[in-house]
């Protein structure tokens, strides 16, 4: 591994089950994205999106946590140009830098889109089923003593939000489908994931050349 690859995975070496709340939040991260485009610090970021309740979140104090965390999702990209990518471009390709955010945050997502979703592609195997998710999640559980303290409560919750993910994304149709989609990259993402020297995570989104 290239050492500025290994440094980049530095940052996602403690498995959390945070996820469970924080899920995808795509208009969140987009409406964050927007601002910071508008150059706006992050404090300014937060001010605003806090007076406004531009989350519409019952409280304020929820409205500020997500805020929060929709920046360090921003910065899990370490791009400014994709930052402003999930700004400006159409919802499809938004949608799918914030999901390479999302594995480039936590390291739980980015070793299930390249283990479990990229591994199937790589292996033209369109299946997918409850069985995919219990396999990873059963490995993770023998190799790391954190997953191993989850709950069986916590780790049903983060089978759902992977699911849904996955749906959010177009690689499955429905939370009760048994096929993943044969997804297309946005030229946006690839160049930045090759220049950035990430190409591990090419497979994630069905990106194999």
């Amino acid at each position: 591994m290239p050492p500025k690859e290994r440094r980049r995975l530095v940052n996602t070496s403690t498995y959390s089950a945070v996820i469970t709340r924080e899920q995808f939040l795509f208009y969140e991260v987009r409406t964050t994205a927007k601002l910071r485009a508008d150059g706006l610090s992050d404090d300014k970021i937060i001010e605003k999106i806090v007076a406004e309740n531009l989350f519409q979140y019952p409280t304020e104090k929820s409205v500020q946590r997500m805020a929060k965390t929709c920046i360090k999702r921003l910065d899990a990209l370490a791009d400014s140009d994709l930052v402003t990518a999930i700004a400006a471009q159409p919802s499809d390709v938004s949608r799918q830098i914030c999901l390479y955010a999302m594995m480039r945050q936590y390291r739980l997502v980015w070793e299930f889109m390249i283990t479990v979703i990229g591994e199937k592609y790589q292996k033209l195997d369109t299946s997918f089923s409850r069985m995919d998710l219990n396999i990873f999640f059963m490995r993770l559980q023998e190799q790391n003593d954190c997953v191993a303290s989850w709950s069986e409560l916590t780790i049903k919750k983060l089978k759902q939000v992977l699911t849904k993910i996955l749906v959010e994304n177009d690689y499955l149709d429905s939370t009760k489908a048994d096929h993943l989609n044969p997804v297309l990259i946005s030229p946006v993402l690839e160049n930045a994931i090759r220049n950035d020297g990430m190409s591990q995570a090419l497979p994630a989104f069905n990106c194999l050349s």
